[in-house]
């Protein structure tokens, strides 16, 4: 009897062994099973910033020419005479400008605001060099082309003409 007792506290032992090898084996399971799927799951939030940040990007090519609408009514308003700035279909169309400045303001297009104050070649082209004795040498005197920036970025740089 000694011998079937025996046997069978081998037995289970080895059964136990056993059973603490698979427990640790599911464990390590388990546990990378819940790093890939939080790894997944951020990827997958991450992903949706990386969209976010490719369409900003996408809609840049045509906020480019919008900007380039808006310097053509500026230049246009700039040429009405002031006598006939009062006339119903010159403020029409000057609506249409300011239209055009609310629609660049609501999607983070803003000027860059450079006059009068020190160049900075990050923001601004200097495209002349101007005799002031009472302005600061290298301080922005007159804008020739006013600069934008998209979401932070630069985006169309302002064409300068700086106090040398």
């Amino acid at each position: 009897m000694i011998k079937k007792q025996e046997t069978k506290k081998i037995k289970d032992e080895r059964i136990e062994k056993k059973l603490f090898e698979c427990e640790k084996i599911k464990q390590e399971y388990l546990t990378g099973w819940q790093r890939a799927r939080a790894d997944f799951l951020n990827y997958k939030k991450d992903g949706g910033k990386r969209t976010q940040e490719l369409l900003k990007f996408a809609v840049l090519p045509f906020i480019i020419d919008f900007i380039d609408i808006l310097d053509s009514f500026e230049i246009a308003e700039s040429k009405i005479p002031i006598k006939i700035k009062a006339d119903l279909h010159i403020k029409g169309l000057l609506q249409i400008e300011n239209q055009f400045k609310k629609f660049l303001e609501k999607n983070d297009v803003k000027e860059i605001d450079v006059l009068n104050k020190e160049f900075d070649p990050s923001t601004s082209e200097a495209v002349a060099e101007i005799e002031k004795k009472d302005v600061e040498q290298g301080i922005v005197v007159e804008v020739s082309q006013k600069g934008y920036s998209f979401n932070g970025m630069v985006v169309r740089p302002a064409k300068v003409k700086i106090a040398k």
